[in-house]
């Protein structure tokens, strides 16, 4: 393998798919955050999901 990871999921089947809703949560409050910014909108640092998108619940 030139560099890749490579990875056995099959004892772990949830694995994948608990690893692809954190990347979710991540891309979400990435591109609000920049959303925000771009807008020089302050409340950006008063969102808890956009300071900490993998702590917490949906509400």
């Amino acid at each position: 393998m030139s560099g890749l990871i490579a990875a056995r999921v099959g004892r772990h089947p949830g694995l994948a798919a608990r690893l692809a809703e954190r990347a979710r949560k991540l891309a979400v409050a990435h591109a609000e955050n920049a959303l925000r910014t771009r807008r020089a909108d302050p409340w950006r640092w008063r969102k808890a999901r956009l300071l900490w998108p993998l702590i917490g619940g949906e509400r």
